[in-house]
C-alpha cells in the first residue's frame, strides 16, 4: 500500500515524516527525507511502492493534470505522450557540476563547485519549491536487488512523469526498501520540477557525499537521477574507490549455433549507432552461421573483476531512455518492436487517432497533428524565416522497458553479471581510423580508449568536421578528474587475470566521394565477428603501426557488393594523417598537466616513433 503523510504547516513541518507512517525503520532515511520535506515544503510526502495500483493511480492523476496524454490503447497500449517545456529538451551540461573539496579532483573536463557553495545556492532555490505538490520518496537499485554489483538509490521528486520513467528505468518499489534494511547505504537524490526556469536550473553531484541535487528541468537526463546522475557520474567515483568500472557501454551478447554466448562491451559517443548495435540484426549474408543477438544493456555497463578472474558485467538499468529521430524499421527494427506497448514518448507529434509520429520514423507524417511544442502541425510548416518546422524535437525520447526487447537477455538479472571477452571503443570519423583494429594489449588498449574522437556532423552545433575527443565516451559524464580515470583503467587491467582484448571501430569512414565506404547497421555484425575470432584464436591479422588490423579476407562480405578496392580504404592507414591527428590528441592531454599517467604519454610517443618509422 502507498503511504501517504500529510505535511504540518508552519513549525510543524520538521514532524512531518514519521517512522510510524512509514515502509522502513531506516533513521538516516526518515531523518534525511524529514529534513528535505521542511526544507521543499511539499503538501504531502508520498512513499512509493511500486506496485500495478500505484502505477495506474499515478498515470490516472497525470492524465487529469496535463503531465501526460494517453494514446490509443488499441494500437498503442499502456503508452503515454509527455511534452517538456521548450527550454528543457536536453541535459544541460554547463549547468552540470562535480562538487567536491578540491577542485583538482573534479578535474578540468568537469564544471566544478565548493560543496558548500552548491547547497547554498541550491537550497535557496529549493526553499519552497514544492508548495501545492507531493513529495514522491522513490526507492530504486541500479542492478538487480541484492547483486554485489548493485546500488541503491532514493529519489525525492515532485514530478509524477519521474516516478513513472524511474518505474521502467529501475528496480523501483518496496523489494528495494527491504533489501535497504534499516542501516543500509544509498546515494540521496533530491530533484524538483520547481519553476522550469533555466536561470534557476542546476544539477549538482556531491560524490564526496553520495548526494545528487537536481532543480529547475523536467528532462529525463537532468531529473532521472539513477541514470547519468548516479550510474555514470556518482558511479564512477564510486568505481575507483572501491575497485570497480562504471562506464557508458552497451552489452551484448552473441549467441553460436552451438550455444556459446560471448559477450561484449562497446563505448561510442553520441550519433554513433550505440543503441543500434545494441539491438543489431544479422545481415542477410550471416544468416546462414545462425548467430543470435542478445541484448545485455544499451546505455551503461557496471564492470567487477569475477571469482573467476573476468571481467563481468552488468546493466544497472531496466530500461530504455532512447533517441526518437531517425529510429525506424530500417535503422532499428528491435526497438520499433520494444515501444509498441508500455512506453512514455517524450516531445513527439501526435496524430489525430492519437498514435505518435517523428521525423525519420515509419511511414509518412500525419496529415495535420499536434507537435512537441503542443501546437497544430502539418507537414511542410514553415517559419517566419522560412524555415522547416520540426514536429518532434530532434531530442524527443522514448522510456521502454528492456524485458520487452525481442532480443532481450535473461542474464541481464544474473547477479554476477556476464562475462566480457572484448571492449570496443568506436568515433566517427571520415578518415584516419580504419574500419577496425585490435590494441597490442590491455596498456595500449587504454590509450585508444583514452583519445577516441568523433568528427561533427552538418547537423551539430560547431565547425563541421572539427574533432571532439571524448575518451571511452565518457567525457560529460566522468564524475572525477579523467586522468585519475585512466590510471583506473590501468590498474584494473593489473589486476584482471583473463583480460579482454580492446579494439577500436570506425563505421563512418568516407571515400573520395564523401560517401561512407562501410554499410554499417546490421551488417557490422561481420566486424564483430572478426573481434570474437580474435578473441578466440581464429581470426587473422596484420601488424601494423596502430594496432592489428584484419587481413584480407579475413571479414566475411558474403551477400556484400564490396569491392575489394573499398575493403583495401576502409583498413588503410595514411601515418602522416595518423601523425597529424597525434598533435591533437597531445593539445587534448595538455590539460591534465603532471596528473596524466605515465603510460598514456609513453604510448602516443612510441606510437609515433612507429608511424615515423613506416613512412
Amino acid at each position: 500500500m502507498q503511504q501517504v503523510t500529510k505535511m504540518a504547516k508552519g513549525k510543524e513541518d520538521k514532524k512531518a515524516v514519521s517512522d510510524q507512517e512509514i515502509p522502513t525503520k531506516h533513521q538516516k532515511l526518515i531523518q534525511w527525507v524529514n529534513e528535505m520535506a521542511a526544507l521543499c515544503q511539499p503538501d504531502r510526502v508520498v512513499w512509493c511502492d511500486g506496485s500495478e495500483d500505484e502505477k495506474t493511480r499515478l498515470e490516472r492523476e497525470s492524465i487529469t493534470n496535463g503531465e501526460l496524454i494517453e494514446l490509443n490503447p488499441k494500437k498503442l497500449p499502456g503508452c503515454f505522450l509527455h511534452r517538456t517545456a521548450h527550454n528543457d529538451v536536453a541535459r544541460t551540461e554547463h549547468l552540470t557540476f562535480i562538487c567536491t573539496s578540491k577542485k583538482e579532483d573534479a578535474g578540468p573536463n568537469n564544471n566544478w563547485m565548493v560543496p558548500k557553495e552548491a547547497y547554498a545556492k541550491a537550497g535557496a532555490m529549493f526553499q519552497g519549491a514544492m508548495k501545492g505538490r507531493n513529495m514522491y520518496v522513490i526507492p530504486f537499485c541500479m542492478g538487480p536487488v541484492g547483486s554485489p554489483f548493485s546500488k541503491i538509490g532514493i529519489e525525492l521528486t515532485d514530478s509524477i512523469y519521474v516516478v513513472l520513467n524511474m518505474r521502467i528505468m529501475t528496480r523501483m518499489g518496496s523489494a528495494v526498501l527491504k533489501a535497504l534494511g534499516t542501516d543500509g547505504e544509498f546515494t540521496k537524490g533530491l530533484h524538483s520540477k520547481a519553476d522550469l526556469d533555466i536561470n534557476r536550473r542546476l544539477i549538482l553531484h556531491f560524490p564526496e557525499d553520495n548526494t545528487i541535487w537536481s532543480i529547475g528541468s523536467g528532462y529525463g537526463g537532468n531529473v532521472l537521477l539513477g541514470k547519468k546522475c548516479l550510474a555514470l557520474r556518482i558511479g564512477s567515483w564510486l568505481g575507483a574507490k572501491e575497485g570497480w568500472m562504471a562506464e557508458h557501454m552497451l552489452i551484448l551478447g552473441i549467441e553460436k549455433p552451438n550455444g556459446e554466448i560471448k559477450y561484449i562491451t562497446a563505448a561510442f559517443p553520441s550519433a554513433c549507432g550505440k543503441t543500434n548495435l545494441a539491438m543489431i540484426v544479422p545481415p542477410e549474408g550471416l544468416r546462414h552461421k545462425g548467430y543470435k543477438i542478445w541484448t545485455v544493456g544499451d546505455d551503461i555497463a557496471w564492470l567487477r573483476i569475477g571469482k573467476d578472474g573476468a571481467l563481468r558485467a552488468v546493466n544497472p538499468e531496466a530500461g530504455f531512455f532512447g533517441v526518437l529521430p531517425g529510429t525506424n524499421s530500417k535503422t532499428n527494427a528491435v526497438a520499433m518492436a520494444t515501444m509498441k506497448k508500455n512506453t512514455i514518448y517524450t516531445n513527439v507529434v501526435l496524430a489525430p487517432d492519437k498514435t505518435v509520429w517523428w521525423e525519420d520514423g515509419d511511414g509518412e507524417p500525419p496529415a495535420e497533428g499536434i507537435d512537441w511544442k503542443g501546437n497544430p502541425w502539418k507537414p511542410g510548416t514553415k517559419d517566419a524565416e522560412g524555415k522547416p518546422v520540426l514536429g518532434a524535437h530532434p531530442n524527443s525520447r522514448f522510456t521502454a522497458p528492456i524485458s520487452q526487447c525481442p532480443t532481450f537477455s535473461p542474464k541481464m538479472n544474473d547477479p554476477e553479471g556476464v562475462p566480457i571477452s572484448a571492449i570496443i571503443f568506436g568515433g566517427r570519423r571520415a578518415r584516419v581510423a580504419p574500419l577496425v583494429y585490435e590494441s597490442f594489449n590491455w596498456q595500449h588498449g587504454v590509450y585508444v580508449g583514452s583519445q577516441m574522437a568523433s568528427e561533427r556532423t552538418a547537423a551539430q552545433y560547431g565547425k563541421q568536421g572539427e574533432v571532439r575527443r571524448d575518451p571511452m565516451a565518457m567525457l560529460p559524464f566522468c564524475g572525477y578528474n579523467m586522468a585519475d580515470y585512466f590510471a583506473h583503467w590501468l590498474r584494473m587491467g593489473q589486476r584482471i587475470k583473463k583480460q579482454p582484448k580492446i579494439f577500436h571501430v570506425n563505421w563512418f569512414r568516407t571515400g573520395s566521394d564523401g560517401k561512407f565506404l562501410w554499410p554499417g547497421f546490421g551488417d557490422n555484425l561481420r566486424v564483430l565477428e572478426w573481434i570474437l575470432g580474435r578473441v578466440e584464436g581464429t581470426a587473422e591479422a596484420e601488424e601494423t603501426p596502430i594496432g592489428y588490423i584484419p587481413k584480407s579476407n579475413s571479414i566475411d562480405l558474403k551477400g556484400l557488393s564490396l569491392d575489394q578496392n573499398k575493403v583495401q580504404e576502409l583498413l588503410s592507414i595514411d601515418s602522416q594523417e595518423w601523425l597529424e591527428d597525434l598533435k591533437s590528441q597531445e593539445e587534448f592531454y595538455v590539460q591534465f598537466g603532471d596528473r596524466l599517467p605515465k603510460e598514456i604519454r609513453s604510448e602516443l610517443d612510441a606510437l609515433r616513433k612507429r608511424l615515423s618509422r613506416s613512412q
